[in-house]
């Protein structure tokens, strides 16, 4: 990279930094600082929410999915979150700002003690916590990899850097300034995709590339279904990206919570799946294009990063750089946010009793402490992450397959269909999602793979998910739940209500 690519770079870490101490401003106590004090116009909440969905993996994960089978990206992924949200718009999303209104939570999993008890609450809340440090150091290392192939800068300056500025704005701006900073991010990115956009249209012949590329392709490409990302995966994953995105995802439900009320967390909704059925064909065509660019590529995903680095001048090189450190900052700031909400609504009281009487700046503070030593902790297993070898990715493998167990009890439970399904059903779900998992990456794991690499990810994904939904829905049906509290809650969340007249 040269001097003006490392000038945007500095410019775009100096502005986040910024944004961050404005938002200080906003912040009184700790629902301000975890839920934007219920204020978030729809429109920011549902660009954060875009932005807070996804990180750096995109640039180099995805990309090689791009590389090696095409279109079906697009399918599995834009079009699943797409639809997922639309439903979520209708169905989950307006029940979280009215949790927020009926109980006052400032966390996502805080009304699950009400909803079920207090054990149920904390086994999905220990659980979350303790693999997500894991999974947020990992997009640290993922960020850092990235800086050092464009510009040969060591991992571990590289995670010290991008960690330390989303630890400052984080930390003293909470929830305001992760939106804030989204929004600003949101608008680089944008700014970088359409210019790397239009760089690989000239490649390509002009305007017309759009269409005649696809003929120029391997064959598959322009498929719907390409190899292992059959119908049949795309169907799991639009079950997984339902519950992950609409809530079972910490940080996400986080969007709807800080809405004003129900109808806004809905547009939001709707803002997002817009932005998620149109933004990525501007974003993945790059890489969709890359075969034909840079065809025989040994290591595909590295694509996006060596197609910027053969099409753009200095300084755009650096845009879009910043760009793929927006998605991870977004992302990985908004995690820190929604784990130290609950672990200071959650966890805390539980094991500490005076944690349930704190004054509101004492909870304020020990929110900030909590913002801090997790991003902290996430960073020093970045840096530490050659000594875990396969252990990191073993646990990042974990915390993916417990979404579904973990969003199961917290999604549904907010429904009237699933009012039966009380805490025996949450825990047994958890679980045996857990072991299902676990059963088949280690104790079946040669028989998965016996069934073929068209179908071996198909199942890893899909069975712990569906194991966890049947058994919910099952244990409710044989132990039905019955709790007056409970009931009154569930039924509560169907309409917005008066904040002033409900809220405690």
């Amino acid at each position: 990279m040269s001097f003006l690519d490392w000038l945007v770079i500095s410019a775009y870490f100096i502005v986040m930094v910024i944004i961050g101490v404005w938002a200080k401003s906003r912040i009184h106590d700790a629902r301000d600082f975890f839920t934007a004090g219920g204020k978030m116009p729809w429109w920011l909440s549902g660009i954060s929410h875009h932005m807070s969905g996804y990180s750096s993996a995109v640039f180099v994960g995805y990309a090689a999915i791009a590389y090696t089978a095409g279109f079906t990206l697009y399918i599995w992924w834009a079009i699943g979150i797409t639809f997922a949200m639309v439903v979520g718009a209708f169905v989950f999303a307006p029940r979280w700002p009215r949790l927020r209104v009926r109980l006052g939570v400032i966390s996502p999993l805080e009304y699950l003690s009400t909803r079920y008890n207090v054990p149920a609450q904390q086994v999905l809340a220990w659980s979350g916590t303790a693999l997500k440090v894991f999974d947020v150091g990992a997009k640290w290392a993922a960020t850092a990899l990235l800086l050092q192939v464009f510009a040969g800068v060591p991992i571990g300056w590289g995670v010290l850097l991008t960690g330390g500025v989303t630890l400052i704005y984080s930390t003293i701006g909470g929830l305001w300034a992760d939106a804030l900073t989204d929004l600003g991010q949101f608008v680089i990115q944008l700014i970088a995709g359409i210019t790397l956009f239009v760089a690989v249209l000239g490649e390509l012949g002009g305007v017309s590339g759009i269409w005649t590329l696809w003929d120029r392709l391997p064959e598959g490409h322009g498929q719907p279904f390409n190899g292992k990302y059959t119908m049949a995966f795309v169907l799991v994953y639009l079950l997984i990206n339902t519950l992950s995105y609409n809530g079972g995802t910490w940080n996400l439900a986080q969007r709807f919570i800080a809405a004003p009320t129900g109808s806004s967390a809905r547009r939001a909704a709707l803002f997002s799946a817009s932005l998620y059925l149109l933004w990525p064909l501007v974003l993945f065509f790059p890489m969709w294009a890359a075969p034909v660019l840079l065809p025989g590529l040994a290591e595909p995903d590295q694509s996006y990063a060596l197609i910027t680095q053969q099409l753009l001048p200095s300084g755009l090189i650096g845009l879009v750089l910043a760009g793929m450190f927006a998605h991870t900052m977004a992302m990985t700031s908004s995690d820190a946010n929604a784990i130290s909400s609950v672990v200071i609504r959650d966890i805390l009281p539980a094991v500490w009793k005076r944690a349930r009487t704190l004054p509101p700046k004492t909870e304020l503070l020990a929110g900030r402490v909590s913002t801090f030593l997790f991003i902290a902790l996430s960073m020093a297993i970045a840096l530490s992450a050659d000594s875990f070898g396969g252990v990191l990715g073993l646990l990042i493998l974990w915390f993916g397959a417990l979404v579904g167990p973990i969003a199961i009890p917290m999604l549904l439970g907010m429904l009237p269909a699933f009012r039966r399904c009380g805490p025996s059903a949450a825990i047994a779900s958890w679980a045996t999602g857990l072991i299902v998992f676990t059963l088949l990456k280690y104790g079946f794991a040669d028989q998965v793979k016996a069934l073929g690499p068209d179908w071996t990810t198909t199942v890893e994904v899909a069975t712990p998910v569906l194991s966890s939904l049947v058994v919910f829905v099952l244990v409710g049906l044989l132990r039905p739940w019955r709790d007056a509290e409970s009931d009154a809650l569930v039924d509560s969340l169907s309409q917005d209500a008066p904040e002033a007249a409900t809220a405690r």
